[in-house]
């Protein structure tokens, strides 16, 4: 699992929060596990572990709250292979 988009994300949030069990579809808000440093570690992490920039307007709540909506942001701000 940790070669998929959803893998890293869950490996970097078990690496911080090791005791927690977290699922792909766990409100990591709802569960207390966010505060404004961590929302902050969790845009870097995505930015530069999938090569994306993320843009002012899907700063929103809702795109961070599981591991399952974060893979599908970077899902659609990755950018698309080169045509061979």
């Amino acid at each position: 699992m940790l070669d998929t988009t959803a893998g890293k994300i869950s490996a970097f949030i078990a690496h911080r929060f090791p005791k927690a069990t977290i699922t792909d579809a766990d409100d990591i808000f709802s569960l207390g596990f966010i505060n404004s440093l961590f929302a902050m570690e969790l845009v870097m992490f995505l930015e530069k572990e999938f090569g994306i920039t993320l843009p002012n307007n899907e700063l929103v709540i809702d795109n961070f709250r599981t591991v399952t909506r974060m893979a599908e942001l970077v899902g659609r701000l990755r950018p698309e292979p080169a045509a061979v």
